[in-house]
C-alpha cells in the first residue's frame, strides 16, 4: 500500500496557523510581486477566485467580501512543510517528498493494520502537532492514493483519511473522476483522450492495453496500470539531484543602472551556488539573462543572454558570482529598464564525478571547500545572507510584497509574543 499526504490549501493554511482570527474568512496568497493568486482557502474558492487570477482583476471581490490577502512567504511555508514531514516520518518506513505540500508514504510490508483508521490518525496527528489540515489517501498504487486524498477534500465525513482498496469502490470512484484530473495525464493527453471519447478515469482503464501503449507510450501505460491497482511508479525515498537549477526574479520596478542589475544577478548566482552545494553538484556551464518589460510596448525593449563556461566544474560561491556579474555587465545596455533577470545552471554533474587536473593546486581546492563549508554553516545557523560577498550589496531582492506576513518560525524578531493578564 501507498499513502499520499496532501496539505489542504497549504499556503493559506500556513497563514491561518498564527492567525486564528482568519478561520472561516476567505484567504488568498499572491505570487511574486503580488501578481496573481496562487493559493486560496475554500471560502475564497467559493467566491469564484480561480488559481492564477491576476490580483488587479479580483480586487473588487477582495474589497466586497473582506478577503484576507497575503504576499507569498516561502520561508514560513518551507518551515511548516518540514514540520509536517517530521510528523509523517513517524508513520512509515520511507517517505518521498513530492512537493512542498505533498509526500508519499511507503506502507509496503505493514500488515495487520486498519489502514482507514491509520489514514485518519495521520491526518489527526498532523493537525494536532502543526495545525495544518492534511488529506491522507491510502491505496494499492501511488496514482490511486492521490485520487483517494482528493476524496478527503470533497467529503469532510471522511475526517481527513480515505482507504481505497476494494475493486468495487475503486470502480465507483473512477467512473466519476475526470480524466484531466488524473495524476500523469497532461493537457495534451487529456485533449487527445477527449477526442477519443474518454471522459473519466474509468473510460481510460477500459481502453485496450495495446492501444494505450501505442497512443500514449510508456508513461501513459504506467498511469493505465496504476489506475487498475498495479503499482508501476517507483518509490523514490532517496534524494534525486536536480539536472538544472534556475534562480530568477521579476523586479518590482525596472532597473536602469548597471550596478543595480549586477547586484541582483550576484544574489541569484549566490543562491544557485548554495543549491548546488546542498545537492553535491557542480556546474560546468551557466546561462545569465536579463530582459525588459515586454508589456510596455511603447518603451525600448531588449533581451539578452550569455553562456558562461567554467574550465573546472565548480560550486564555489566566489567563482560563480564573479562570472555571473561579468556576464551581466556585458549584457547591460544603457537606456533600458530591466524587469527580470536570472541565472541557470545548464550543465551540471555530481561533485564526486569530477576528474581533477594533474596541474590543479590541491591545497587551494581544499581551502575553497573549507571556506564554502564555513560560509554555509554560518548562514545555516544565523540565516541566509548573514555572510555574503560585497558585490551582493544589501542582499535584498527588488520585489513587491506589500502584504507579507511575519516570519513566525524563522526569525527571532518575528516570533509571536503572548501577554497574560
Amino acid at each position: 500500500m501507498f499513502a499520499l499526504a496532501d496539505c489542504n490549501n497549504f499556503f493559506a493554511s500556513c497563514e491561518r496557523v498564527f492567525r486564528p482570527d482568519l478561520q472561516g474568512r476567505p484567504v488568498i496568497v499572491l505570487s511574486n510581486n503580488d501578481g496573481c493568486a496562487v493559493a486560496r482557502s475554500n471560502e475564497a474558492k467559493a467566491l469564484g477566485i480561480k488559481m492564477g487570477d491576476p490580483y488587479f482583476k479580483i480586487r473588487h471581490i477582495v474589497r466586497e467580501h473582506d478577503v484576507a490577502v497575503f504576499s507569498g512567504n516561502m520561508a514560513l511555508y518551507g518551515d511548516m512543510s518540514r514540520r509536517v514531514r517530521w510528523v509523517l516520518e513517524d508513520f512509515a518506513p520511507a517517505i518521498e517528498v513530492y512537493s512542498i505540500d505533498e509526500a508519499f508514504l511507503d506502507l509496503r510490508g505493514l500488515s495487520g493494520i486498519d489502514f482507514d483508521a491509520y489514514a485518519k490518525n495521520i491526518s489527526a496527528q498532523c493537525w494536532k502537532l502543526t495545525s495544518i489540515p492534511v488529506s491522507v489517501g491510502i491505496a494499492p498504487s501511488k496514482t490511486l492514493a492521490k485520487i483517494a486524498s482528493k476524496l478527503c477534500k470533497q467529503y469532510p465525513k471522511l475526517r481527513g483519511g480515505c482507504y481505497m482498496h476494494r475493486p468495487q469502490d475503486i470502480g465507483k470512484v473512477l467512473r466519476k473522476f475526470p480524466i484531466e484530473d488524473v495524476w500523469g495525464i497532461g493537457r495534451r493527453s487529456s485533449a487527445k483522450l477527449h477526442a477519443m471519447g474518454v471522459r473519466t478515469a474509468w473510460d481510460y482503464v477500459q481502453l485496450p492495453e495495446l492501444l494505450v501503449r501505442k497512443q500514449f507510450a510508456l508513461p501513459g501505460l504506467r498511469t493505465w496500470k496504476e489506475l487498475r491497482g498495479e503499482p508501476c511508479i517507483e518509490f523514490e525515498d532517496g534524494f534525486e539531484a536536480k539536472q538544472s537549477i534556475c534562480v530568477s526574479r521579476s523586479f518590482a520596478r525596472e532597473i536602469t543602472s548597471c550596478e543595480d542589475l549586477c547586484e541582483q544577478v550576484a544574489n541569484f548566482a549566490s543562491s544557485m551556488a548554495e543549491k548546488l552545494r546542498a545537492q553535491g553538484s557542480v556546474v560546468c556551464e551557466m546561462a545569465v539573462f536579463a530582459y525588459t518589460n515586454r508589456f510596455k510596448e511603447n518603451e525600448p525593449q531588449t533581451h539578452g543572454s550569455s553562456l558562461v563556461h567554467f574550465e573546472q566544474p565548480t560550486n564555489d560561491q566566489r567563482v560563480i558570482v564573479s562570472s555571473a556579474v561579468a556576464a551581466a555587465k556585458e549584457l547591460y545596455k544603457r537606456g533600458y529598464g530591466y524587469k527580470k533577470a536570472g541565472v541557470i545552471a545548464t550543465n551540471m554533474m555530481q561533485e564526486s564525478d569530477v576528474v581533477r587536473s594533474l596541474f590543479e593546486d590541491s591545497d587551494a581546492s581544499d581551502r575553497e571547500q573549507r571556506l564554502t563549508s564555513v560560509l554555509d554553516a554560518i548562514n545555516g545557523t544565523f540565516g541566509r545572507g548573514s555572510v555574503k560577498l560585497a558585490v551582493q550589496g544589501s542582499g535584498s531582492i527588488m520585489s513587491f510584497s506589500q502584504n507579507q506576513s511575519p516570519h513566525y518560525t524563522t526569525l527571532w524578531s518575528d516570533i509571536p509574543t503572548v501577554s497574560v493578564k
